[in-house]
Formats: structure tokens, sequence, C-alpha cells
């Protein structure tokens, strides 16, 4: 009896983890804020038109995630996953300052 039980508990173990993965790899990317901790450390802008360009003079006028290589997405869309926000959604118009220009 228990074998049996140890059995049972592994498999039900098993298929609760498999599950909780599933759950975790369906869900949706969230839309990264200003006020993110690691965003307000890379300086993030929505709109990089309002980067503070005494703070973060790498900036560049006409940069933007769109046209960054840790953009996940096309360069024409709105939003993408992002590499350096643990693939949060970052705006395509946004900028900051891990922004490092698409081969």
């Amino acid at each position: 009896m228990g074998n049996r039980r140890n059995f049972l508990n592994v498999v039900l173990l098993g298929a609760a983890s498999a599950a909780a993965a599933g759950a975790r790899a369906q869900a949706k990317p969230v839309e990264l804020t200003e006020s993110d901790p690691v965003a307000m450390a890379l300086g993030y802008k929505i709109d990089a038109t309002k980067v503070d360009k005494a703070k973060y003079p790498k900036y560049v006028a006409g940069e933007a995630c769109a046209g960054c290589q840790l953009f996940a997405g096309k360069p024409t869309d709105a939003m993408a996953p992002c590499a350096a926000f643990a693939n949060k959604l970052v705006s395509g118009k946004g900028w900051c300052n891990a922004w490092v220009k698409r081969p």
C-alpha cells in the first residue's frame, strides 16, 4: 500500500507542477510602466521624445525601442517584449539607457 501511495503522490505532484508551468507559459506579458524599479533605473520612457537628455546624454533624437536590438518585435510593432525588462512589453516609441541599434 505504501508503494501505491508514493506512486500516486509523485504522479499528482508531477501533474500539478506541469499544470502550473503551463499556466505560467500562457500568461500574457505585462506592459512595462515608467514607475517600475528597473524601468526607473534604466531611464525608460514610453515616449522617447520625453527622455531627459541632461540625465541620459547617450540618447540621440530618433532612437526608439522599435529600432533597438533588445526589442523582440518587428520595427513596426507598437509594443513588444524587451530583453532588458524580463520580456515585459515596451512601447515601440519608447527608449531606455540599454538601447542598442539593431544590426
